[in-house]
């Protein structure tokens, strides 16, 4: 009799997966907080949240109460000439904690449907007033998404090599990390000069797929700056930071000059049910606000505002107030930090970096790993082999956990992180 894995096999197309060489996927039949157990009942410590969704623990039973009394309340109503009570008080819920300038709220399925929204209500603002700006900008090794336009957007090349040619055009920044910040400011300002740029799209201090890579806020607040200037929106894509990740609510919170327009997914549902929203500066809803039905945003998917899905959010986001959950988030930053100072001048590693609930180290190689080569298989296998569920970056090892993970849990990550880099 074949088990799950060997099933899975027959039908099952992963993402980011080449199928000739891939070994076979672990079946994960249960999670309970920031455990999960696979089918032959092997235990994991899920270190990186299931991809960053997950900061609650899984099968969380507040949310878990929520959605269930939702399903059977309303599982589900069109948004499109509808509306319900879940997602009025989703979204008056989110005008409290987010920046002030954000006024409106736009449903959507996931991460890189909340990044195409974002474009599009950009580049359609400047088309509804006649103005000529059709190019974006964004940060190098930038990743903002899979669908077309949050492609075009990202900078990771083989991701988007196979449809370079059907992409919108996007001019790219330096990343503004420590000692590259005047290069980043100049050829900015030199780009939002000449009235070609709808919006200048980034992870706010963090970016995510590029390897945990971090820059100052202060940096960021002139490049928005510059844009403010220069009639140019400015989108964070806060799917990943948002919720809590970088310390604060929102990566943003760090800043005092504030984008126009934000991204949203991830942990906005604590991991359970696929959800994602994009807010917008009342300017930009504005430039859609017109007796000529053309000038409206066109936009729109199935699920927007599926009811059980902002049951969940509003469940997530009450969690993410409590005083035990800030407590939380700032015991991993400290032992993150405790662990950085311990591991930083180990002779294999390079650098290393934290910011709120992010750790990550990058280890010594004399070539250019790739970013799916072979240590990142070799570490990737060492991790699991140890319980520990981890998604390496090239050479970059990153642990993003969900912020109720135990201590004990913690320093076996640690521990086994430290292992990792004898064998590398």
């Amino acid at each position: 009799k074949m088990n799950l894995s060997e099933r899975d096999l027959l039908y099952n197309w992963h993402p980011y997966t080449q199928h000739k060489t891939a070994q076979f996927h672990p079946a994960i039949v249960k999670g309970k907080d920031a455990l999960l157990w696979d089918e032959n009942n092997n235990e994991y410590i899920d270190a990186i949240a299931s991809w960053w969704v997950n900061p609650f623990g899984h099968s969380n039973q507040i949310i878990a109460d929520a959605i269930y009394k939702q399903l059977t309340t309303l599982e589900h109503v069109l948004f499109g000439g509808f509306t319900h009570d879940k997602a009025v008080l989703l979204s008056e819920k989110l005008m409290e904690i987010l920046p002030s300038n954000q006024k409106k709220i736009f449903y959507s399925d996931n991460g890189s449907t909340a990044v195409e929204v974002a474009i599009k209500g950009c580049l359609q603002y400047f088309y509804n007033k006649g103005e000529k700006r059709t190019k974006i900008i964004a940060f190098e090794d930038a990743f903002h998404g899979d669908t077309f336009g949050a492609m075009a957007a990202s900078g990771i090349s083989f991701y988007t090599e196979a449809f370079k040619s059907s992409l919108l055009e996007v001019v790219r920044v330096p990343i503004p990390t420590q000692g590259n910040e005047q290069k980043a400011i100049e050829i900015l300002e030199n780009l939002v000069k000449t009235d070609d740029y709808a919006a200048f799209i980034f992870e706010p201090l963090v970016l995510g797929a590029a390897g945990m890579v971090m820059y100052k806020p202060e940096i960021l607040e002139k490049m928005i700056t510059i844009c403010n200037q220069n009639n140019v929106f400015t989108i964070a894509d806060e799917v990943m930071t948002g919720f809590g990740k970088t310390g604060k609510t929102f990566a943003t919170d760090y800043l005092q000059v504030k984008p126009d327009v934000m991204c949203l997914s991830k942990a906005l549902t604590g991991g359970t049910i696929p959800m994602a929203i994009t807010t917008f500066c009342q300017e930009i809803y504005d430039g859609f606000y017109d007796d000529d039905v053309n000038k409206a945003l066109f936009h729109g998917h199935t699920f927007t505002a599926n009811p059980t899905g902002c049951a969940a959010a509003l469940a997530s986001i009450s969690l993410l107030q409590t005083d035990e959950m800030q407590h939380n988030i700032q015991r991993v930053n400290a032992s993150h930090l405790a662990f950085e100072e311990k591991i930083k001048n180990h002779p294999k590693v390079a650098t290393t970096r934290v910011l709120g609930t992010i750790f990550a180290l990058e280890i010594k190689t004399k070539t250019t790993e790739s970013y799916y080569g072979t240590m990142r298989t070799k570490l990737f296998n060492f991790f699991m082999e140890n319980g520990i569920i981890m998604r390496p970056i090239g050479n970059i090892v990153y642990i993003l956990p969900p912020y109720i993970i135990t201590e004990n849990q913690l320093q076996k990550v640690y521990q086994t992180i430290e292992n990792a880099l004898e064998i590398v």
